[in-house]
């Protein structure tokens, strides 16, 4: 089981960026965190990287109940999603964490119908970009 979804966007990045953040409130998601690896990197590392963007998305009613049924569920949260340039075409790739395939770490039953509900939400998002 491949362990992300992805896309091509034909846009320039913060456009890409807008786009994905749309749909990501389409399906009820909220971004609680951007990491701009980029930026970090050469703040750090005094390197240069393409343009990365790490999205940190939220559905806070799916977290919530998942982190009802699995203590430690807060290890998996919020579910990224990627937004970077390609290194293959003039197109910004944008990929998903597969919350199916992550859930199989944690090995409780009870929290698997909120992992596919996530992932067909976020299975949507790429869909729709």
């Amino acid at each position: 089981m491949k362990y992300y979804f992805e896309t091509n966007v034909d846009a320039d990045f913060d456009t890409a960026v807008e786009k994905v953040t749309n749909e990501l409130k389409k399906e009820g998601f909220g971004v609680l965190t951007e990491i701009n690896i980029n930026e970090k990197l050469k703040e750090k590392l005094d390197v240069d990287f393409k343009k990365y963007k790490i999205l940190g998305a939220c559905n806070p009613p799916s977290a919530f109940e998942a982190l009802k049924l699995e203590d430690h569920i807060g290890l998996m949260l919020p579910c990224n999603v990627v937004v970077q340039e390609s290194s293959h075409s003039k197109k910004i790739n944008v990929s998903a964490i597969n919350p199916v395939a992550s859930m199989m770490a944690v090995d409780n039953k009870i929290i698997e119908p909120i992992a596919k509900e996530i992932k067909e939400k976020l299975t949507n998002v790429i869909r729709n970009l």
